[in-house]
């Protein structure tokens, strides 16, 4: 066996799923996907859900792969998308289907929860950004469409949670992961049980909050004589951008950072959270981040349109030609608000597009150069008004900006993020979730001193370019 010390990320996104393996090496992190597998979405019984059979049993095939490549991984760590989860009985079975967040059954939800708590003294516990899709408002679904499931349910997990739970049989609550439910008081730092009381969720289901770094537990013996070794299972931050933000290669106080993928969150890292009214009306979210910090942000849609639109267009470009494409047709003037909800889960991105260009007044666009531009100019225009907006909220100028994530790739938009914003962009590193996600494992292994340490050594290990504005084709 190699002498080596690997550490491994099992990163889950909404398409795709990879292993990264990390180690130390001549004082640099190095890291080296060794397995990939796609993630979609199913329809059952009339919803959007996960198939959480199929990413265990690709999580489990990727551990073999470690087996495989005799690179056993002293510990490994899972992170995923927010909000979503199951609900289990007191067997560990799951109750229902493993919904989507991106499902319609929290329609009108939100009118059902300001019956028990304004939507003005709601923000003020969580500080929570308000969308659809949060925990809280899934639950409400539950409740008025499903009581049984609630009044079945003995534990609530969220998605890496009870993909741990298969590992190891031990059920754990992860603080940054929680924080995207909208229960979570932003002050305390806890589950908000009176505020779960005035909804009629049941509290008993809600176990206690863990930090990254925390250990979950062993493989169980059926998963060690599966995947044919033994390991420790910890947490690094479960919500990727929680994972993200740990691997911005910077003092994330003094810079704005915008991980950028299928969700783009664009915000800063503060010590103490912003529950104002005026917070609120800007929409900003305080998501926990590692160590009690808050990752105070905005959700904006992301690379997810442009994906959506790169599966409908006829011919199959790479993305090197879809940034050719767009640039071509930056002539066109129209733009939307990204965030609407008819781009949440449209039939079709591209009519949706164009329906709501008309709608608003707006030229429709036609080509597909017309398509992407209008998206490219749209997120980098959200993205300099999110700017515009943190500063006034914080009383703060920030002159840089970075982008990490696989968003980080597109040169095109990077350069149109420089122009819109007028700020310095640095670009990368690409691979910031599983970093952060491989930093939290390091960290309790004591690779590294603390968080500062970590994010100069992922700053020294991985290409962070400045972007030029003046991007040509």
């Amino acid at each position: 066996m190699s002498e080596r010390k690997y550490y491994l990320a099992v990163d889950i996104g909404a398409s795709s799923g990879r292993h990264i393996l990390g180690w130390m090496e001549n004082g640099k992190l190095r890291i080296e996907e060794i397995y990939r597998f796609e993630n979609k979405l199913v329809k059952r019984n009339g919803h959007l859900c996960w198939d959480i059979d199929h990413l265990f049993g690709e999580l489990v095939n990727g551990l073999k792969e470690c087996k495989r490549l005799d690179r056993i991984p002293a510990s490994m760590g899972i992170d995923t998308w927010g909000v979503d989860f199951v609900l289990l009985d007191g067997e560990g079975n799951v109750l229902g289907d493993t919904v989507a967040y991106r499902d319609s059954r929290t329609k009108g939800m939100d009118e059902e929860v300001y019956k028990a708590i304004g939507e003005e003294e709601l923000y003020g516990r969580n500080g929570i950004q308000k969308q659809l899709f949060n925990s809280i408002y899934q639950l409400m679904a539950i409740k008025k469409k499903e009581p049984e499931l609630l009044e079945k349910a003995e534990r609530f997990l969220m998605i890496p949670e009870y993909l741990n739970y298969l590992l190891t049989g031990v059920a754990k609550n992860e603080y940054t992961n929680a924080t995207t439910a909208q229960l979570v008081n932003a002050k305390t730092q806890d589950w908000d049980f009176e505020l779960m009381e005035k909804l009629g969720y049941p509290k008993k289901i809600f176990g206690e909050l863990n930090m990254p770094k925390t250990v979950v537990g062993a493989f169980s013996e059926e998963i060690a004589e599966r995947v044919g070794y033994q390991t420790e299972v910890v947490l690094p931050a479960t919500h990727d951008t929680g994972s993200a933000v740990m691997a911005v290669p910077t003092s994330a106080e003094d810079a704005i950072y915008l991980s950028s993928g299928t969700w783009s969150l664009m915000g800063i890292e503060r010590l103490i959270p912003d529950c104002t009214e005026k917070s609120r009306e800007h929409n900003f979210t305080n998501e926990g981040g590692y160590h009690y910090r808050y990752r105070y942000l905005k959700n904006i849609m992301g690379m997810w349109m442009m994906q959506s639109l790169r599966r409908e267009f006829k011919h199959k470009y790479t993305f090197e030609e879809l940034y050719q494409l767009a640039y071509i047709g930056r002539y066109f003037t129209s733009v939307v608000n990204v965030n609407d909800e008819a781009f949440l889960a449209p039939d079709n991105m591209i009519k949706a597009i164009q329906d709501y260009c008309e709608s608003h007044g707006q030229e429709k666009p036609e080509t597909e150069c017309e398509l992407l531009y209008c998206i490219y100019c749209s997120l980098a225009r959200c993205y300099a008004q999110t700017v515009a907006e943190i500063e006034e909220v914080t009383g703060k100028t920030y002159s840089r900006i970075h982008v990490v994530g696989g968003g980080c790739q597109d040169r095109f938009l990077n350069a149109l993020i420089a122009t819109e914003t007028g700020k310095e962009v640095y670009a990368g590193p690409v691979e910031a979730t599983a970093l952060g996600n491989l930093m939290a494992q390091m960290l309790k292994d004591k690779v590294f001193e603390d968080l500062n340490e970590a994010r100069q050594v992922v700053g020294k290990s991985f290409d962070v370019k400045l972007v030029d504005k003046t991007l040509r084709f």
